[in-house]
């Protein structure tokens, strides 16, 4: 580090190398700790997106890496507003979501003592973030950007804290800008595709699953490609729907809540099963009852970026070291030798799947499955769907076709307010695609008011609100253990149409299935951010559950 590099600030460094990186955006809420970041990115090629609340603003950032693979980057202040982001790392760590999360800190001679907002951060996110480091150097700022962005990219990816205390950001430095840093993607050795193409030729009943992160167009495409040519059935693993093309003869359902029985009882069937990103994790099985973990389930491959997964449960009789882009790259040309002998029962499967997402007519006023035929019918292949957790995503993750192209955004450690910043950071990273998020009405008002950055950025989500003024998932479970004792529940809620306006977003409410259709052709023309409130008959709480048939259920038990 030497002096012909031009004097700068920490903060010109720090931005310089995010420009370095490739970052063309940024997500957060400002902070006197951080102005110098500030100043720097008042010059830069980088989009400083301002938001209302700090987890409303990592939430963006994860959603952004999920969008991109690449991390996303979400700047708060120390204290408060570092901690209000601390949902969205949970999120991203257990999403396995590459994002970067720079804090200021205080100055550096105010440490240990307790200082005002001062923070220990690795205390505070050791547990939920991949890497968790102070930079007290200016002159190295480099090094650790560098390794920040590697580490979050790599193996299993996730989250990086890396606190900036705010003098170090003031001080002048002299230093050159650090490179990306590679990152691996594994891969098949020949003895291990023998291997695996032995276990595929001695199964009857395989069944594929995909999940994790990684994936690229291109590894979509080799693993359909293989799987078609095998005539391999793929499920999904919880909210990875946009991992294959729903239309795909091969696609027969995710493995997440609200899944298809059917489809458990294909998992519990099957005597070859296929993880390829992911391995089985309690969602997947239903909580490990789907698989016996004493031997006797089926034979696992999986095909994982890092050796093993968190908790690992299922001992495997094959574990690749890849990427699914490394794995497609390496099964691009291994094709049967003779018929397979379950291309019948993939057809079954299939069968099955097409059936699970036709909806049934209810005899609510407002009838969801309608609704949701009607806007999947609307919805362009390259639709972005972003949904929080609660009982409506339901509707979101059953009736909505995720085609070749589509995303699907959402929260696999079920964190409530995460779509509607999702939503807002997909419109700004893609701003011709038509973004939707689903709402639960609990769910939104978490982080609502991030319309208000929709609107200042001129971002045009359409949000449907499904306002049943209950916390549905929870009340669902309440009702099944203690059935008519109604306890923490019930939600009272605003008129979320005029909510809406209030932002200048468009904004109106529907009662009838008929109303719907009308009322999405004029959010969907207004060119603005809008909100569609879907008030839901009191006592639904998911396709084919309501209160009452809880109780039904209760009373015979």
């Amino acid at each position: 580090m030497t002096a012909h590099h031009p004097a700068r600030t920490g903060g010109q460094v720090l931005i310089d190398q995010l420009v370095a990186h490739g970052v063309d955006t940024a997500y957060g809420v400002p902070g006197e700790s951080y102005l110098a970041a500030l100043d720097a990115l008042h010059d830069a090629p980088i989009r400083m997106v301002v938001c209302r609340h700090e987890g409303g603003a990592a939430y963006m950032a994860e959603a952004h890496g999920k969008l991109t693979g690449r991390p996303g980057i979400c700047f708060t202040t120390r204290g408060p507003g570092a901690t209000n982001a601390l949902v969205a790392l949970h999120t991203a760590h257990q999403d396995t979501t590459p994002l970067i999360l720079f804090i200021g800190l205080v100055p550096r001679d105010h440490t240990d003592r307790a200082a005002f907002q001062e923070l220990d951060l690795r205390a505070t996110f050791g547990a939920s973030a991949k890497l968790v480091e102070t930079i007290a150097d200016a002159a190295r700022i480099p090094e650790y950007v560098a390794r920040a962005f590697a580490v979050a990219s790599s193996g299993r990816p996730g989250p990086v804290v890396l606190g900036l205390p705010e003098d170090m950001l003031t001080d002048i430095v002299h230093v050159a800008d650090a490179a990306p840093l590679p990152v691996p993607g594994g891969g098949v050795a020949p003895a291990e595709l023998t291997r695996l193409e032995e276990l595929l030729t001695a199964a009857e009943r395989p069944l594929v699953l995909l999940g994790g992160s990684r994936w690229t167009p291109r590894a979509r495409s080799d693993v359909r490609d293989w799987a078609e040519a095998w005539t391999l059935p793929i499920a999904v693993d919880f909210r990875c729907q946009d991992l294959i093309d729903n239309e795909a003869e091969v696609y027969v359902g995710h493995l997440g809540y609200g899944r298809d029985d059917a489809l458990a009882d294909r998992v519990r069937e099957a005597d070859l099963l296929v993880g390829i990103g992911t391995a089985p994790g309690d969602v997947a099985t239903d909580g490990y009852t789907l698989l016996p973990y004493d031997g006797t389930g089926p034979r696992l491959l999986q095909v994982l970026p890092e050796a093993q997964p968190p908790g690992a449960l299922y001992p495997a009789a094959l574990t690749l070291l890849a990427t699914p882009e490394a794995f497609g790259e390496a099964i691009r040309t291994l094709r049967p030798t003779a018929p397979v002998p379950w291309t019948l029962l993939t057809k079954q499967d299939r069968a099955a799947h097409l059936a699970f997402r036709t909806p049934e007519p209810d005899e609510d006023p407002l009838d969801l499955g309608a609704v949701f035929a009607t806007l999947d019918s609307r919805l362009p292949a390259d639709a972005v769907v972003t949904f929080g957790a609660g009982n409506h995503a339901i509707w979101a993750q059953r009736f909505l076709t995720y085609r070749e192209g589509g995303r699907q955004l959402a929260p696999r450690n079920g964190s409530m307010g995460y779509g509607i910043p999702a939503a807002v950071a997909a419109a700004i990273q893609h701003p011709g695609r038509r973004v939707v998020s689903i709402a639960g009405d609990g769910c939104f008002l978490m982080n609502g008011q991030e319309l208000a950055t929709a609107i200042a950025e001129g971002a045009p989500p359409l949000i449907l609100v499904l306002n049943n003024s209950t916390y549905g998932t929870i009340r669902q479970h309440q009702e099944q253990t203690y059935p008519g004792r109604v306890s923490g529940t019930a939600l009272g809620n605003p008129d979320f149409a005029a909510y809406a306006r209030a932002f200048g977003a468009h904004g109106e409410t529907v009662t009838h299935t008929e109303e719907f259709g009308p009322a999405l052709d004029r959010a969907l023309a207004c060119g603005t951010a809008a909100l569609i409130e879907l008030k839901v008959v009191e006592g639904r709480l998911a396709p084919g559950v309501t209160v009452a048939s809880l109780r039904k259920e209760s009373a015979h038990v």
